[in-house]
Order: structure tokens, then C-alpha cells, then sequence
């Protein structure tokens, strides 16, 4: 494929940022918009080879078009800053109006068009109303939908993901999914990039109109937390109960849980929705065989994460018998 110049946004967050490494590498002209360079990813971007950072604001019209000029291809996953969907569909007039070739736009469903009983993720439904308005315009677009990042754990105090170390040295997972009910995942920094350049070597022909779940993986939480048991060699248990809030978050992020814990924890609805749950793996994995799993990030990436915001658990040895622990509270 020749030389392409790719536009993305919101660079220096996971998705992008894998990509932009990937279409560097191979030589595309990369336009990567930032709202600024601070940050060890931004400054790691803005020095690789072929990568033009813009900084500057996605509400600005002048801006858009300046990003989009005589642009091929577009990477576009928009974030919560300032309002989604008025963004989203900037973004998606701009590139229709410089002739952008292939659009790729990272959505996610909205779970109420599915079940009257499902509540939307308020944070997910304006993804989808954003897909909605690329198609009503007629850009050749793909629609990616991200599983859930290896990356999301923490032993920080963050709701939903927190591996909570133990004073025994083991970690404690609490969040409201079933154990026995698979979900999907995938290493959003390792595996969106390859992905997504792949999507765009074969083309919108192939690609054009089509939602593309990215999970390489589908693992209940009993199999995640008995894949970071042996990557850990730690103890590591499972435990099924209410989301724990204990630090402030954004009323939009709280509301966002609040109607994950009903929707995807108590009524146990498809994370992508019914239309792709179904082998929910298999583009994925035609698009990129060289996925890291759960347990080579939780061996080999976990805990450099965790060093690097100032933890020193893994300084402090091994437990023995690493095993997967069960422990149910209340009913979710």
C-alpha cells in the first residue's frame, strides 16, 4: 500500500496512541492531534519518525479542516471532553468535506435498542449516536468496538478494576459481572494498532459499513483472575459485588457505572450487544494474530504499571500457591 497520510485525535490516549506507533513504523504520514504535548506518551509520539503533532481544540471548525486537509484515512476515537456527540459529528463533517477515504471510528453500543429493560451506558450511547450520524452522511467508514483493556487493573483505589492487594500479598477483583459469564478483552496499547492498520491495508470494500468487535480474548472473571494468578504467581480471588466508588469521579463517569452494575452486572446483558457477541473473537484475530494475552500482561506489564505510579508491591516477594479464589457477596 503507498504512502498514506492518517489523521487521528486525542492522541496520547490508549487506542490512538498504539496506532500512531504502527502507522509510524511502517512509514504513513501521521497527523496525531493532541489538546497538548504534556505527558510521557505525548512526548514519546511527538519524536517518532513521520508524526506531526497538531495541538489544538476538536470544537474549532478552522482547526478540523486544517487536520483534514488532503488526508487519506482517518483513526478517530473522540473522548469526554466538552460534548461528545457535537464533536463527533465535526470530526465526521470535516473528513467527509476533505474527501477522507476511510474513516475507522471507535464505538460502542447502546444497550436499550436491544432490550427495554436495558439501560444505556451513558458514556457508550454517545459513541453510537455518533456512529449513527457517520453512516446518515454517507463517509466510507468501519466501526470498531474495543473489548475491555488489560490495562484498566490497577491496585490503585479506582472503581470497577481495582485489583486490590491484601495485606498477605494477594489481589482481590470486585466488580458486579457473573464469574461464569464470559467477557471480552483485549490489550488496547499492544493489539488496537495492528488492528486497525490492517483494517485500513484491506480497505473500505472489504470494510465499508461494518462493525469490527476488537477482543482477542473472551474470559470470565474467574479465568481473568486465574490468568493474573499465574502471571503473578500470586493469589488472586474473585469477588462478585457492588461497584465501590472511594474516590471522586466525574457525575457523568458515576452515572456511567451506575447503569454498568444494572445492565451488564445484575441482568448480565452482551457487552457489545447481541449482534456482535457471537464469536465476538474471530475478526479480531484474522486482522491480528500476535495478541498479548491476560496472563503475559499481568507477567510482564502489570507490574511496571504499577512501579510506575509509585507502587512497590512487587518488591516485596511471592505468595505461595497462586489459585483462583471464589467469594460471592449480595446479588448483582
Amino acid at each position: 500500500m503507498p504512502t498514506k497520510t492518517v489523521v487521528t485525535v486525542n492522541s496520547n490516549g490508549r487506542q490512538s496512541a498504539s496506532f500512531v506507533r504502527v502507522a509510524s513504523a511502517v512509514g504513513w504520514q501521521v497527523r496525531a492531534q493532541m489538546r497538548d504535548k504534556n505527558g510521557i506518551v505525548a512526548e514519546e509520539l511527538s519524536n517518532l519518525p513521520n508524526v506531526t503533532v497538531f495541538i489544538g481544540a476538536l470544537e474549532d471548525p478552522k482547526f478540523l479542516a486544517d487536520l483534514f486537509k488532503n488526508a487519506q484515512l482517518a483513526f478517530i476515537n473522540t473522548t469526554h471532553w466538552g460534548d461528545e456527540v457535537a464533536i463527533g459529528r465535526s470530526l465526521a463533517d470535516a473528513a467527509k468535506k476533505a474527501g477522507v477515504q476511510h474513516y475507522i471510528f471507535s464505538s460502542m453500543p447502546d444497550h436499550s435498542i436491544y432490550n427495554e429493560n436495558w439501560k444505556p451506558l451513558p458514556m457508550w450511547a454517545q459513541k453510537y449516536t455518533v456512529e449513527n450520524y457517520i453512516r446518515q452522511i454517507g463517509l466510507p467508514a468501519t466501526f470498531v468496538y474495543c473489548g475491555i483493556y488489560h490495562n484498566n487493573f490497577t491496585s490503585l483505589n479506582y472503581p470497577l478494576f481495582r485489583m486490590e492487594l491484601q495485606d498477605d500479598g494477594s489481589f482481590v477483583w470486585q466488580a458486579p459481572f457473573h464469574p461464569d459469564i464470559p467477557l471480552p478483552w483485549l490489550d488496547a496499547e499492544h493489539d488496537v494498532g495492528p488492528a486497525v492498520l490492517q483494517i485500513f491495508k484491506e480497505g473500505p470494500r472489504k470494510w465499508g459499513g461494518k462493525s469490527v468487535a476488537l477482543a482477542f480474548s473472551e474470559l470470565t472473571p474467574k479465568e481473568v483472575c486465574r490468568a493474573f494468578a499465574k502471571g503473578l504467581s500470586r493469589r488472586v480471588k474473585y469477588r462478585r459485588g457492588s461497584i465501590e466508588i472511594a474516590v471522586p469521579v466525574p457525575a457523568g463517569y458515576r452515572h456511567h457505572l451506575q447503569a454498568l452494575e444494572d445492565t451488564l452486572g445484575r441482568q448480565s446483558a452482551p457487552y457489545f450487544g447481541p449482534e456482535l457477541e457471537k464469536n465476538c473473537t474471530e475478526q479480531a484475530l484474522e486482522l491480528w494474530e500476535g495478541y498479548r494475552d491476560i496472563e503475559e500482561y499481568a507477567r510482564e506489564v502489570f507490574p511496571v504499571e504499577e512501579s510506575a505510579n509509585g507502587l512497590t508491591w512487587m518488591e516485596e516477594g511471592e505468595t505461595e500457591q497462586p489459585e483462583v479464589e471464589l467469594d460471592f457477596q449480595g446479588s448483582c
